[in-house]
């Protein structure tokens, strides 16, 4: 018996000022990050999708909206997709104008591998597995989709796939709105799929986002 849970990225954030919002509240889906949803609900409309879960993030949940509302479905609420924890969160990130050219931040960057900054990828990996594997059981021989964020999706992927977790972040494979399936035959993954339904719209200039 074949499941598919897809997860899909959210769409693009409002954040005028650029900073790592994280977990903050009231980040919001701008204009174009809500087209992307609904481009990523028409992508998704005609699948045998059963499961509609997401983050309890704001931009995720509106990222949501109009695939309930295409499919017909209830969204519930997972913790186990929210993203991942930062030190960083709410501040900008660079080395001219950013967090980067302050000492005082200095001791979070020692080890790149864990990451000493944030939620280790391993924790990261572990939640964002056992919430696949539930809402796979939910939708048995169904299909599901897991809304959440780009390194939670990522991590996990680079999990599946047997690869290291710690990785560069400018190669991440998870676009805005991106759609990374993972199919499970009795339980067991045995294939990974990436599809960029907005595509277009997620390569528009843009700003720092999760």
């Amino acid at each position: 018996m074949k499941t598919i849970v897809h997860l899909l990225r959210h769409g693009e954030v409002h954040n005028p000022e650029g900073v790592l919002y994280g977990r903050l509240p009231g980040y919001h889906l701008s204009d174009d990050g809500r087209l992307m949803a609904e481009t990523a609900a028409k992508w998704l409309t005609g699948r045998d999708i059963t499961v509609l879960c997401s983050s309890p993030m704001e931009r995720a949940q509106q990222t949501a909206e109009p695939i309930a509302q295409a499919l017909k479905l209830p969204v519930s609420t997972d913790d186990r997709l929210i993203e991942a924890g930062n030190h960083f969160e709410g501040r900008t990130f660079g080395v001219g104008d950013g967090s980067l050219r302050r000492p005082e931040h200095w001791p979070y960057l020692w080890n790149p591998f864990r990451p000493s900054w944030g939620e280790p990828y391993e924790e990261i990996a572990s939640r964002m597995l056992a919430a696949m594997a539930d809402i796979r059981d939910a939708a048995s021989g169904h299909e599901a989709v897991c809304v959440s964020h780009q390194l939670p999706i990522w991590v996990t992927r680079r999990k599946v796939e047997g690869r290291h977790l710690w990785h560069n972040p400018a190669r991440r494979q998870c676009g805005l709105a991106s759609v990374t399936s993972v199919t499970y035959d009795d339980g067991r993954i045995i294939k990974v799929d990436y599809a960029e339904p907005a595509g277009e719209l997620s390569r528009r200039p843009s700003v720092p986002g999760a």
